[in-house]
């Protein structure tokens, strides 16, 4: 079975190594980050809004708290699966298989 690409020079860096594709890679990363803000914005606004509506006015901690612990869940998940992405697309889930 042939490879749609052909392997890369031995002197030409692959993966995050080579700068421009490290460029694209972590401009993809940001932009799934920034993704994952507006998913936890609108998470964490919706739990407050049900809150508020179940048990009627929130307290500061209580909101804060809910922004910590909401967001901060939905932030983690983004950057674990944004990370996991980033490691798959650049090549490196390969390079540990292969030894020299």
């Amino acid at each position: 079975m042939t490879d749609i690409l052909p392997d890369a020079p031995a002197d030409r860096p692959t993966g995050l190594d080579d700068p421009h594709y490290a460029a694209f890679a972590w401009a993809r990363f940001r932009g799934i980050m920034a993704w994952m803000v507006l998913a936890a914005a609108i998470c964490v606004a919706a739990v407050i809004a049900t809150m508020a509506h179940l048990q009627g006015p929130l307290h500061l901690v209580t909101m804060l708290a809910v922004i910590g612990g909401v967001g901060g869940s939905v932030m983690m998940a983004g950057l674990l699966m944004g990370l996991a992405f980033l490691s798959s697309g650049s090549g490196h889930d390969e390079d540990v298989t292969r030894i020299d």
